[in-house]
């Protein structure tokens, strides 16, 4: 061979090696590039990138600050309201002490195991709850719409109630409370008491005239009132500058507002005990009827407060959760909250209690030195003899016992002429078996009560500042639900959407402040709620455990956990939850079946409550309320199911969540040679420079091969560098 031929062979070979190693090189810088590069949906870039465990891309999306933040922003949002002022309504109704059991056995089969369900899904997707109903079900990510619905309707009413204690605490600073005697009437001729707070009594007409100046009914607005609107807004200003930077900005205030209601009940727990009665309110609150745990709606109301104490179906679970770091143990997370929940339930049922016993027999008292002064007068006109009361016995000066003897004595013997005397037993159980809840012991029983403790203007305020933070803590939390999920989903700058939000709601919230405000928020606490939740949780749970898998999500808890959770969850889940979630959804519909809907209004007239039924436009408000709540989940089932909106359009139906990450769904699988990553342009993914693409993904290969460790794993081959070059060639 020549020996130009042989320089020129060698010449030849070194230019196929150094080909060889650039292709080699770049298939390397492409492979890193493609690694550290950040997924695109719609052209925009999401700078909260989530990864899986182990990658070097660096987890941007934001983190809570401490375990502690975390755990109290989850007991502030969990413990609300209703612990104060539901529960120890249900549980003195419902059995006394006896309620407990059922209400513990229940949140053993519904709560924990739905609790930590939500907290799993939440922490291990890291999303809100449109983008978790996603990644487990395209079709059921209406899931996540229905969520965020129902926390936008709850969301409305619930921070009327926040702007109501606000008024009260305004109200409060005030020796004596405003509240504590009826306003005096002046005319022409005389003065006299307010004839409507005659018939009332002072606390009940403060509530209905002065704070809400409410109307006969809910056809009459009124008008806005504008102590309420005002208080409303003050609120709306609250909740908006606490979320406006998520949880970078609630997080620091949930030291306060979930640790300072326990601070307040302890303080009202140690005063009531010092007070004259409150044992007596205790022992009637935990006195057991075991008769009364048999009836089914017993078990009915233990299960609806457990759902909603919890906040299960409001997304704010799943969203607080998603900061989480992945490792995080949210079993030891859900037992832990659920049962701070429940203490909290019996905390604030001993204090609400105490008070009432204290209030209860102050009211007794009064109760037996007026009919002690008419039995003075019947002695004196000669309707009952002398004789017949005992001798040791001091009608000006009586005591309880005392008076109870003499009260049976004057029975027995007057027996035909008794009832025309009018005389009172006086029983401090009578008072204290007047079950109260709601608004009606918040601002009507309790600050009553608060009128006659010493010092009544400090526990005022203390009270309804506890009842703002606790609301605030809800509120906290049912936003988040609100504004995760659609950040998450639109990418849409988070300050601005809070804002936007609050804004809305606040206008939106106007019909609240009218003065038929109060019988609107009867109807949305009623309707636009409780059946709604009940099948979002349902759905979830056969989400979870029917389309995504309980074996597979039991693998996924074990992978992130680091320890196989217990059998008890794998039961509760696939069949003991679903079954009474469904039985709870039947009989939930059954009630509201029964009892005819309506509210009780606020006669002026008769100083009075009234039951009322809703107008034909009321009960079409009522029906709305329902179905626009669940609407959301048939709409983007049809929508994916049959493929309605076009893939390509990048419009909301195209997006689907793979293991945490936003990908477009492909089109055309076959004919997309240049895009790696569904939704990026071939521009935005790095490549060597050459006139064509050098890599193609393999063909029959799935869109996403996930590795056994969650990783993603793409083959890839070299082409098309030159069509027409022979492999041989190369």
């Amino acid at each position: 061979m020549p020996k130009n031929s042989k320089v020129v062979k060698r010449e030849l070979d070194d230019d196929v090696t150094e080909s060889v190693k650039d292709l080699l090189s770049n298939e390397d810088s492409a492979e890193d590039a493609f690694k550290t590069s950040e997924l695109i949906v719609d052209g925009q870039e999401e700078k909260d990138t989530d990864v899986e465990e182990g990658s070097e891309v660096e987890d941007e999306r934001p983190a809570w600050n401490s375990k502690l933040q975390y755990i109290l922003a989850q007991v502030g949002f969990s413990v609300g309201l209703g612990n104060v002022w539901r529960f120890p309504y249900l549980c003195q109704k419902n059995g006394g002490g006896a309620y407990l059991l059922p209400y513990l056995i229940l949140l053993m089969v519904i709560g924990i195991p739905l609790f930590f369900l939500e907290l799993s899904v939440g922490q291990r997707i890291r999303r809100g709850s449109i983008g978790v109903w996603n990644y487990i079900s395209p079709k059921l990510g209406g899931i996540g719409f229905a969520s965020c619905v129902v926390c936008y309707f709850v969301a409305l009413y619930y921070n009327v109630i926040i702007g109501w204690s606000l008024f009260y605490f305004s109200q409060s600073f005030q020796q004596p409370l405003p509240w504590d005697q009826c306003p005096l009437v002046k005319n022409a001729s005389h003065t006299f008491v307010e004839p409507e707070c005659e018939r009332s009594s002072a606390t009940t007409y403060y509530w209905y005239r002065e704070a809400l100046n409410i109307s006969s009914s809910i056809s009459e607005s009124g008008g806005l009132n504008w102590k309420m609107t005002i208080c409303l807004l003050a609120a709306w200003v609250m909740v908006c500058l606490a979320m406006i930077k998520g949880i970078q900005s609630s997080g620091k205030i949930v030291y306060f507002s979930s640790l300072f209601p326990y601070v307040v009940l302890i303080c009202f727990l140690i005063r009531a005990f010092l007070l004259n009665g409150s044992v007596d309110g205790i022992r009637h609150m935990f006195t057991p009827r075991l008769e009364i745990m048999l009836e089914p709606k017993v078990w009915r109301e233990a299960a609806t407060q457990v759902f909603f104490a919890l906040g299960l179906g409001f997304g704010g679970v799943i969203a607080f959760s998603s900061y989480n770091k992945r490792d995080n143990n949210c079993h030891f997370d859900a037992v832990l909250v659920s049962f701070i929940n429940f203490f909290t339930s019996v905390l604030a049922t001993l204090v609400v209690f105490a008070v009432l016993g204290f209030k209860a027999n102050v009211i007794n008292e009064k109760c037996i030195t007026q009919n002690s002064e008419m039995i003075m007068k019947f002695l004196k006109m000669g309707n009952i003899s002398e004789d017949i009361i005992p001798h040791h016995i001091n009608l000006s000066a009586i005591t309880t016992e005392d008076y109870h003897l003499v009260y049976d004595i004057i029975q027995k013997v007057k027996e035909e002429e008794f009832s025309a005397l009018h005389l009172n037993s006086c029983q401090i159980e009578e008072e204290l078996n007047k079950a109260v809840q709601g608004t009606g012991l918040a601002f009507i029983a309790f600050t009553e009560a608060m009128t006659h403790f010493p010092a009544s203007p400090f526990w005022s305020v203390m009270f309804f500042l506890m009842l703002v933070n606790l609301g605030l803590g809800s509120m906290f939390g049912t936003i988040e639900g609100i504004v995760t999920p659609i950040v998450d989903t639109f990418k849409v700058r988070k300050e601005i959407l809070t804002v936007i939000c609050c804004l809305l709601a606040f206008c939106i919230g106007l019909i609240f402040v009218q003065r038929s405000g109060n019988y609107f928020v009867t109807m949305f606490d009623d309707y636009s709620a409780t059946l709604p939740l009940l099948i979002v949780v349902i759905l979830e749970n056969i989400a979870v455990c029917f389309v995504y898998g309980i074996d597979k999500f039991m693998e996924d808890l074990k992978d992130m956990l680091g320890f196989a959770p217990c059998r008890y969850y794998y039961y509760m889940w696939k069949y003991i939850s679903p079954l009474m979630l469904l039985s709870l959804l039947i009989a939930s519909i059954v009630n509201m079946g029964l009892s005819p809907p309506g509210y009780n209004a606020w006669i002026e007239n008769k100083a009075s409550e009234e039951f009322l039924s809703y107008p034909a436009w009321g009960m079409a408000v009522c029906i709305s309320l329902v179905v626009l709540a669940i609407l959301p989940v048939p709409v983007v089932f049809i929508i994916r199911r049959f493929n309605l909106v076009d893939d390509s359009s990048g419009n909301l139906a195209s997006v689907t969540y793979k293991r945490g990450r936003v990908l477009k769904e492909p089109v055309n699988l076959e004919g997309d040679d240049t895009s790696l990553i569904h939704g990026k342009t071939s521009t935005d993914v790095p490549s060597p420079n050459f006139g064509k693409n050098i890599y193609r993904k393999q063909s029959g290969s799935p869109t996403l091969d996930t590795a056994p460790n969650g990783r993603y794993g793409i083959g890839y081959l070299m082409a098309d560098i030159m069509p027409d070059m022979p492999e041989s060639d190369l």
